[in-house]
């Protein structure tokens, strides 16, 4: 039992990693071809490059949180309760 737990804990650790990395560049991309259409359309008076910079270096903070918790976190408690409840009350 404590074996089949760790290995399923070990590949899910692993595939969630994955998973969070695949988010985080999609998330940044979408979040960068934002702020280069807002360049784009006008009426921002900082250099291009300095625009986007600061604007994922401000994204960029509040999306690793939002995905710790939308990749790790969240999935692990809700698992690990499914695999508590069914094992335990049945």
């Amino acid at each position: 039992m404590i074996f089949g737990l760790a290995r399923l804990a070990i590949f899910l650790f692993v595939v969630l990693t994955i998973l969070f990395f695949l988010l985080r560049i999609y998330a940044r991309s979408l979040r960068r071809e934002a702020l280069e259409e807002t360049w784009d359309q006008g009426g921002i008076d900082q250099p291009r490059d300095d625009y986007i910079r600061h604007g994922m270096e401000s994204y960029e903070k509040g999306l690793f949180l939002k995905l710790l918790w939308l990749v790790y976190i969240i999935p692990t408690i809700v698992i690990s309760a499914l695999v508590y409840f069914l094992n335990f009350y049945q």
